[in-house]
């Protein structure tokens, strides 16, 4: 069985990292690899990393094997923003542990809302937030907006 090699530099702090996954079974499709750069991009902006690198990194591939990449890019940014109210402001691995808990309650509830709007994620991230929240939405209106339409 052949493997496929991905490689992607990312930023943390002032080092610069050669990231490389080794995927058994073939060509990982072109949405797949923008997904996980998506991913790291938030987590490269953000430093989220902490302390643990490594541990961080680990569990963060774990994350992306087991839920889809727009699912953790949401859930990273809801993380980030609701710790944005809590001092000290927590990275490494008590940050990849609250977005696994929150991965996990919407496993729970798949039916909660975001509590973030595609504007704000967009304001929050710079990304496109279609992969996130889907088509048709409009990141420019606030969510009650719509409701005026």
């Amino acid at each position: 069985m052949g493997f496929t090699t991905i490689e992607w530099q990312s930023a943390r702090g002032r080092d610069r990292a050669l990231n490389t996954v080794y995927i058994p079974g073939g060509i990982m499709e072109l949405w797949e690899q923008i997904s996980r750069q998506r991913v790291q991009y938030i987590v490269d902006s953000y430093q989220l990393y902490g302390d643990d690198m490594d541990n961080f990194e680990d569990y963060l591939e774990e994350l992306l094997v087991a839920y889809q990449p727009p699912q953790i890019e949401l859930a990273i940014v809801e993380t980030l923003v609701s710790s944005w109210f809590q001092l000290p402001f927590e990275k490494g691995m008590p940050f990849i542990n609250a977005v696994h808990e929150r991965l996990k309650d919407w496993e729970i509830d798949p039916n909660s809302s975001p509590t973030i709007s595609p504007a704000q994620f967009q304001q929050i991230t710079g990304l496109d937030p279609t992969p996130v929240f889907g088509r048709g939405v409009n990141p420019s209106l606030p969510k009650s907006a719509s409701q005026f339409s």
